[in-house]
């Protein structure tokens, strides 16, 4: 029963922190400030988490657990090159648009101040990402018997910052510009550019 109880405190730090970062944009969030946030104390935090910094690691793990494993899932399902990239992408933007205060995590807003490793994690993610959409990008000879009329790696590269650019508008327009508007009519002026 302790465990549970105890993962269930983690649970509560960690939605606590990524509340807090969806109500207190720009602002640096302290473990005193997150521990009354709780409702226990900073020492109680510390029994949980051993630093801030894995804090904020335990949210990086739900990102690149929820995204990695939806990708995978979308890879199994579909088999199309361009409706992989189109779902691989909303999936992302959704998810931002759905995890406000995660998000300031995932453009490196939040993590201003903490500790380099955590800012190299979010970099390392969105070099998986690419990665990713570069391996769909590349199959798409193999399956479809198309090519590209670029490189596959300057799409998979402009995918992502496609991504990342309308990421870092939401967090800007402190979550009133949604990443997720207007999608349906620049997929199809992307997808005309690079797989017509």
């Amino acid at each position: 029963m302790a465990v549970q109880k105890r993962s269930n405190r983690r649970a509560q730090i960690l939605q606590s922190l990524a509340s807090m970062l969806e109500t207190n944009p720009g602002q640096r969030i302290t473990t005193a400030k997150l521990a009354a946030e709780v409702g226990v104390s900073e020492a109680a935090l510390y029994r949980h988490f051993p630093s801030k910094a894995r804090m904020f690691e335990g949210l990086i793990e739900f990102i690149e657990e929820t995204l990695f494993s939806r990708i995978n899932k979308i890879l199994d399902e579909e088999k199309e090159t361009t409706v992989r990239c189109q779902l691989i992408l909303q999936l992302l933007l959704g998810f931002a648009e759905k995890n406000p205060g995660i998000t300031r995590i995932l453009n490196g807003d939040a993590l201003m101040g903490e500790q380099e490793r955590l800012r190299a994690r979010i970099a390392q993610l969105y070099e998986r990402l690419e990665t990713q959409l570069r391996q769909v990008l590349r199959e798409r000879k193999l399956r479809e018997g198309k090519t590209l009329g670029t490189d596959e790696s300057h799409v998979a590269n402009i995918l992502v910052c496609f991504a990342d650019g309308r990421i870092n508008q939401f967090v800007r327009s402190e979550f009133t510009k949604r990443p997720t508007e207007g999608f349906s009519e620049q997929w199809k002026f992307i997808k005309n550019q690079f797989f017509a």
